[in-house]
């Protein structure tokens, strides 16, 4: 007997979260935004600083979003002038970056066959395709076409500007590395040009650490278009270009970059869903400059929670406004993400005060035992007065009694010992090499 259509075991629900559409997400973000406000796009610097402070929901959905987070500082009250690279600076570095590019990138080519090329033939008549489309959608498919033809060519290429694709927390990020080299043998390499120095070949250690981070994220990124091309792989080495010595002629080092890397791949992956945080907002949440006070703004901004550290004043617009906050709270975050971790479940100030005290906290806790040792040290130091060793009293040496006033003064003792009487013994003598008076 036949099966009936309504027969047979019933498939089983799926209970994964329903995620909501593209363009009812994109709707909700524009509504944060302000409908009238054209979104601002996040770069790898800012995808860098959001994997190193994954923690920070407030980052992460204004970056998603779009909002201009130094207009946004400075309307809530909390500017930061300092922040950002200066003009000259920008003008320095498309200068050299133009003058690396320059004659169809022979030079740049030329940099990577010698530091990264070894095996391969010297890239004679690479191709440069054309990425130029509508929209970063349309040059981020542009570039994967682009890629694939130039891997399945088997010749040089190089790929000026192109626009790469990255989901971020559930919102897609446009990414532009300065420079993609297609390999012969089918490896994509990214060229990251600065416009800081190599002095005899090496470089500020932090200025090459912020590029590694920022070139990791477009390996990444990279990555993920690789995965759908046959024959192609995505080098975990970067190609650096730099100003040599104090002149304006380019030079290139080798970065490899699979510890950040893999940072990276595991911080964004920490990161909460933007659609998550938008939807825990208070209704009629908006970050809309255009008709609003600046203490509905800073209503808004604190409806978000944020994870501030030291670290990011020297990457995010709003720092100034979060540790002015977290300094009100007494958190101790305030104080480096060291301290933080160091002492565990206490959190404020407050508590490792109460805690040194014996006022609170579990004796049997390492993090308060150590706190209280370390204020019983305090203590007993200012009791006993600067300059005494704790460790272990002291026992002064007797002093000798002082000569008699009625006897004659002692004679003059020079470095061997006592001074030799006689006519013989020498007079002393002074620096200068004169005898005394």
């Amino acid at each position: 007997m036949s099966e009936s259509l309504g027969s047979g075991p019933r498939p089983t629900p799926d209970r994964t979260p329903e995620r909501k559409p593209a363009t009812a997400l994109r709707r909700r973000l524009a509504e944060l935004r302000g409908p009238a406000v054209p979104a601002r796009p996040l770069d790898a610097r800012a995808l860098a600083a959001l994997a190193a402070n994954p923690g920070c929901r407030r980052r992460a959905l204004l970056d998603g979003a779009g909002v201009d987070k130094g207009a946004l500082a400075e309307a809530i009250g909390s500017p930061s002038a300092a922040f950002g690279q200066s003009q000259f600076a920008f003008m320095r570095g498309n200068a050299f970056e133009a003058k690396v590019k320059g004659d169809s990138g022979a030079e740049l080519l030329r940099l990577l066959h010698e530091r990264m090329g070894a095996g391969a033939e010297p890239p004679q008549d690479a191709s440069s395709p054309d990425l130029s489309a509508a929209g970063p959608e349309g040059r981020a498919a542009r570039t994967s076409l682009a890629l694939r033809e130039a891997t399945a060519a088997g010749a040089w290429a190089l790929l000026d500007h192109p626009m790469l694709a990255l989901e971020v927390a559930g919102s897609p990020a446009y990414l532009e590395p300065d420079a993609v080299v297609v390999h012969p043998d089918g490896r994509w390499t990214v060229v990251e040009i600065k416009s800081f120095p190599m002095i005899d070949a090496g470089a500020d250690a932090s200025k090459v650490g912020a590029a590694a981070r920022q070139s990791a994220v477009y390996v990444l990124a990279l990555e993920r278009v690789a995965a759908l091309v046959e024959g192609a792989s995505v080098d975990h080495s970067v190609l650096l270009v730099c100003p040599k010595d104090f002149s304006n002629l380019p030079t290139a080092s080798v970065v490899d970059v699979r510890k950040q890397l893999s940072v990276t791949r595991r911080q964004l992956a920490r990161l909460a869903r933007i659609e998550d945080i938008a939807d825990a907002l208070p209704p009629g949440t908006t970050f809309d400059l255009d008709g609003q006070s600046g203490t509905s703004l800073a209503t808004a901004v604190e409806a978000v929670p944020a994870v501030y550290a030291p670290e990011c004043l020297a990457a995010c617009e709003l720092a100034f406004h979060c540790r002015g906050r977290a300094r009100e709270q007494g958190a101790v975050a305030a104080l480096g993400r060291s301290l933080r971790g160091e002492l565990g479940s206490l959190t404020t100030i407050g508590e490792v005060l109460s805690a040194a005290r014996g006022e609170s906290g579990d004796p049997t806790d390492p993090t308060v035992a150590a706190v209280r040792r370390a204020a019983a040290l305090r203590a007993q130091a200012l009791a006993t007065g600067p300059g005494t060793d704790l460790r272990a009293p002291r026992t002064e040496a007797p002093v000798p009694a002082g000569p008699d006033p009625g006897a004659s003064p002692a004679a003059p003792r020079t470095a061997a010992g006592p001074a030799a009487t006689g006519a013989g013994a020498p007079a002393p003598r002074t620096e200068a090499g004169a005898p005394c008076p």
